[in-house]
């Protein structure tokens, strides 16, 4: 009976050990500090990721867009891009925008440095882009979040940004935490209506 007893405590510290390493884990990986996009090395590394997003949107979805690399160096460059205003926080950031700017559309994943809170990033760069940056348009909604260490921001009307962050997140696996914003209505003057 001793015996028995003592392979029942072992067993029963050895589930409590595995449960409490399965717990471990999973707190570890919260907020999106795991993703299935692999290791990002390059900012050719994003635009691949962008391309492959791009690659499951149905015909028409998108306006004629490029893709490029922003030189992180360049603090008004990043900040017009981005809305976030420490450029020395990024490792890489890329851009889709339309070829027309007269259509209100921007896709942005940025890869922060080792130590950077990438979802305080996301928020921030939610928080302070311009949606009127196109003077004539303004984008509708806005979504960020971030897989592990790339951050990703799209604004366009919600449809289309919708799609765009929905399959970010589809190829991302797990991301952190996630923002969304509408832009307000402006209101017209009284003689107006």
């Amino acid at each position: 009976m001793k015996n028995s007893l003592k392979i029942i405590i072992v067993v029963g510290v050895v589930v409590l050990l595995v449960i409490g390493l399965v717990v471990a884990l999973n707190l570890t990986n919260k907020g999106g500090s795991k993703s299935d996009f692999g290791q990002i090395t390059s900012a050719y590394d994003l635009t691949t990721l962008i391309e492959k997003i791009y690659a499951a949107q149905d015909e028409g979805t998108l306006p004629g867009v490029q893709t490029q690399e922003i030189d992180v160096t360049d603090k008004d460059m990043v900040k017009y891009i981005t809305g976030y205003d420490n450029n020395q926080d990024f490792e890489y950031v890329v851009v889709s925008e339309p070829l027309m700017s007269s259509q209100a559309y921007s896709f942005v994943l940025a890869k922060v440095k080792s130590g950077v809170d990438a979802s305080a990033v996301a928020k921030n760069m939610l928080d302070n882009i311009d949606i009127r940056k196109w003077i004539c348009v303004s984008a509708e909604k806005v979504y960020a979040t971030n897989s592990g260490d790339v951050v990703c921001l799209v604004m366009s009307n919600e449809k289309t940004a919708k799609s765009v962050y929905e399959e970010f997140k589809k190829v991302a696996g797990t991301v952190g935490k996630e923002y969304e914003r509408t832009e307000e209505a402006a209101e017209l003057p009284e003689d107006m209506y």
